[in-house]
């Protein structure tokens, strides 16, 4: 028989082509649906609070919720009744709630009430923090620090302070919850908890501007500025030296240096319960901020002009600028510092840890300011 008709692979149907389209039928149907409606705009919810009549099953939501509300003795769950207007488009209004009296003065702000400038007052965005240790977790219960929940380990020693972490925690209705050790150790990552954990929410820093005024209304005023210093443990480390030597506060940056962890409280030994700390968003600007309200910056240098033992600067307002721990201090904060201050030492050694040399400068400033020359 001529040709390939036998062929088994020869193709029979033929080859599709694209796909018909919808000639614009379907359009509606990709539009979005719009907002999702709050529960007091919704006709169909307990919470309705619009214009428009009420359907009767939503009447019965609302009866339902206001009787299980006055059984269990708390304000129910409804919705008021022509409190909000969504009349959409008939000269009502936009689904926008009637505001009551704004808060007016000082702590007024766009988001709601605010709390007043304190020790935490200005929240992170980090989740809660385990603080670790039975000095730091103590200095945090004394320092009224919030807490959500205290973790003891099982058959964990007694002392004075594990006696009155337990007895705080119970006094102020923090739960305390008794947990396995190994529990404990994965909780934390294996860093070492003397089996005890306090879990705070986010650290809230101190505002710069009311921390630079605080420290003005002391005596003799002293702050510690860090920069780029990204180990926690150098930063728990300072905070502590601060707090040892009569500090009035530590500032640091934002980005690209650490913050106020867990392992930086554990170092602290519960010191960043009482010294105010601040973040700012540009260091160098916040040293110029503090040396026009009076201060005299000083940045730690190995190469620096000044000798530690012979600043005279001070006995007055001063402002110890700690560099990083790789490259030491930024060339703009280093330009921007009144002296660049070196450390004698009697060995040839290339530079001293931050936290040491932090804490070295303390010390001889609190001598200076103690005993003069």
């Amino acid at each position: 028989m001529p040709g390939n008709s036998r062929n088994a692979s020869k193709r029979t149907v033929a080859k599709k082509g694209a796909p018909a389209g919808s000639g614009g039928k379907n359009r509606s149907g990709l539009k979005g649906k719009g907002r999702t409606l709050p529960a007091d705009e919704r006709p169909w919810h307990k919470g309705y609070s619009g214009t428009e009549k009420l359907p009767e099953k939503t009447a019965r939501k609302q009866d339902k919720e206001r009787r299980a509300a006055a059984a269990e003795g708390r304000a129910p769950k409804v919705g008021v009744p022509g409190s909000k207007d969504t009349t959409w488009g008939r000269g009502g209004g936009r689904g926008v709630p009637a505001r009551g009296p704004q808060p007016r003065g000082k702590f007024a702000t766009r988001g709601g009430p605010r709390v007043a400038p304190g020790r935490r007052s200005n929240p992170t965005k980090e989740g809660p923090e385990l603080l670790l240790g039975r000095n730091p977790v103590v200095e945090a219960l004394r320092a009224a620090v919030p807490a959500t929940a205290l973790y003891v380990a099982q058959g964990i020693d007694i002392d004075d302070r594990v006696a009155e972490i337990v007895r705080t925690a119970g006094d102020r209705g923090i739960p305390i919850l008794e947990i396995g050790r190994n529990e404990l150790d994965r909780m934390t990552g294996g860093v070492l908890h003397q089996g005890i954990g306090l879990q705070v929410p986010p650290f809230a820093y101190e505002d710069f501007d009311d921390l630079v005024a605080a420290a003005l209304e002391q005596p003799a005023p002293l702050l510690v500025a860090l920069d780029g210093v990204t180990d926690p443990r150098n930063v728990g480390a300072v905070i502590r030296s601060v707090a040892a030597f009569g500090g009035h506060g530590v500032f640091m940056t934002e980005r690209r240096a650490a913050g106020i962890t867990a392992t930086a409280w554990r170092t602290s030994a519960g010191a960043a319960a009482r010294v105010p700390v601040s973040q700012v968003v540009n260091l160098t600007r916040a040293v110029k901020a503090a040396q026009k309200a009076g201060f005299t910056a000083i940045g730690l240098d190995a190469d620096g002009e000044t000798d530690l033992y012979q600043l005279e600067a001070a006995v007055g307002p001063l402002l110890v600028v700690v560099g990083s721990e790789g490259r030491g201090l930024s060339r703009l904060v280093g330009e921007t510092c009144d002296l660049r201050v070196s450390i004698p030492m009697a060995t040839d050694v290339e530079s001293l840890n931050a936290s040491v040399a932090a804490a070295v400068t303390l010390a001889e400033v609190t001598r200076r300011r103690t005993y003069g020359q």
